[in-house]
């Protein structure tokens, strides 16, 4: 498997997690707005750049 498509997996799921953590505390109000915008914009960052790895990196299998 290319290296770059793991990378990219790996980054679009840790974006999902911070996603995820960060809508469950803005929904339970137990944390630090500041530190959950910082997460959410950090998260969302890591979603879109692991979507472009997976999406243009093109697979060379033979």
């Amino acid at each position: 498997m290319n290296l770059k498509r793991t990378f990219g997996a790996i980054l679009t799921i840790l974006g999902i997690i911070g996603l995820i953590y960060t809508g469950v505390e803005i929904i339970q109000h137990s944390g630090q707005y500041t530190t959950l915008i910082v997460v959410g914009i950090i998260s969302i960052i890591f979603f879109f750049s692991g979507m472009g790895l997976v999406r243009n990196t093109t697979d060379n299998a033979k």
